[in-house]
């Protein structure tokens, strides 16, 4: 199976579906509905794509909205499917809970000591000796903006002196270590800091890191002495009562949980079905698996400052930086103008929208199990366009 290094940056879409869980007018709910559907189709016949289903999850203050198309099976708003960087807002959520607690300060260096603990935020070792340790704070981390070499999504120079040089360090060590190595927050930054690699120096640009949320996962653990996946379940997903959400870290564990679909690519001209894959080298990045609506309730919470962080805290976290790109970066939230605030995520043939309109407010979960690779902004405008759309609707 090939694997497609996709970085879906980080925008606020909306997501469709055909059955109605709508408590407000049938008119409104019928035209959604006819939006999603038609605007959908029209995207896959116009590229000549046969299969690939999108569903969407709406929640406003007095009504909620499931519709779900064209998928092989009769779908739930409780269907499974990975939201990949949509994973950033609960690790981003849980710093800042942390932060909020005292028990870290996002203005701190990661190598300044935890507060109360004697430690530093980031192992003294060297696998995290990366550039410029000493000036990266873990804000920095949070917006995009320390310069951290992305592993997951880059290739890795071919100047450097290792055997996978030139190449995606994750295609090298699937071809010599197999599909089940089980990788760690160590083992990804060890590769920054073993050679040395950066984009840029601490604060002077933006670029997306999932490396950089690697490092913001093993200060999690270290601050509250727990795995990653254990305090998200901890203080987040119980409080929140998400209960079809699952952080993966097993390296055996490719599936996900019953009901799932499983998912289309398209690379190259090929269409490839597939859904299995090792996410232990996302995690804290890209690793949970979700459904439309535990998706939707977080996104609903948290931007209310009640999934955790207080509105005070949510408020730093929406407070969004430009990036030279179409869309600004606060702290593990992004936003779009006219869109909204959030994330959006890709992972090998899903592709995921979270999105909370504050103007509105609306809050959507939404996913597809296609990926078109040969032309993803397509794709990605087009559903962009039914969120908006749908807010429109429900304004």
């Amino acid at each position: 199976m090939k694997r497609v290094n996709i970085l879906i940056l980080s925008i606020i879409l909306i997501v469709f579906s055909c059955k109605d869980k709508n408590t407000s007018s049938p008119d409104t709910g019928m035209t959604i509905e006819n939006i999603v559907k038609t605007e959908w189709r029209n995207y896959k016949s116009s590229n000549n794509i046969p299969v690939g289903g999108l569903a969407i999850k709406i929640i406003t203050k007095n009504n909620s909205y499931f519709y779900s198309t064209d998928f092989e099976q009769d779908i739930t708003e409780n269907i499974h499917f990975r939201i990949a960087s949509c994973t950033k807002t609960f690790t981003a959520a849980s710093i800042m809970l942390l932060h909020q607690q005292g028990k870290l300060n996002i203005d701190s260096t990661i190598t300044a000591l935890i507060p109360g603990n004697g430690e530093p935020y980031v192992p003294d070792i060297p696998v995290y000796n990366i550039p410029f340790k000493n000036e990266i704070t873990i804000r920095m981390l949070l917006e995009h903006r320390a310069g951290i070499f992305d592993v997951t999504n880059s290739i890795i120079p071919d100047s450097i002196s290792q055997p996978y040089a030139g190449e995606s360090y994750l295609d090298y060590i699937l071809v010599t270590e197999g599909p089940y190595h089980q990788y760690s927050f160590d083992e990804l930054i060890g590769v920054v800091a073993e050679n040395q690699l950066y984009y840029f120096k601490p604060d002077e640009d933006y670029h997306y890191s999932n490396t950089g949320f690697s490092i913001l996962g093993k200060i999690i653990e270290r601050v509250a002495a727990k795995t990653y996946s254990d305090f998200i379940h901890d203080e987040l997903f119980v409080p929140n009562e998400l209960t079809n959400t699952s952080s993966v870290f097993e390296s055996t564990d490719h599936g996900l949980p019953e009901p799932f679909v499983e998912g289309y690519l398209i690379f190259q001209g090929e269409l490839e079905k597939n859904y299995l894959d090792n996410m232990s080298k996302n995690i804290a990045e890209g690793n949970i698996i979700s459904t439309p609506l535990n998706l939707a309730t977080w996104i609903w919470s948290l931007f209310h400052g009640e999934a955790g962080p207080n509105t005070q805290t949510v408020a730093m976290m929406m407070d969004c930086k430009p990036t030279g790109l179409f869309y600004e970066y606060g702290l593990g939230i992004a936003h779009v103008e006219g869109v909204g605030y959030g994330h959006d995520g890709g992972h090998l043939s899903y592709i995921t929208k979270a999105v909370y309109d504050p103007e509105a407010d609306i809050a959507i979960a939404m996913f597809t199990n296609l990926m078109n690779a040969d032309s993803l902004y397509q794709e990605l405008d087009a559903m962009t366009e039914i969120i908006i759309k749908v807010k429109n609707e429900l304004r």
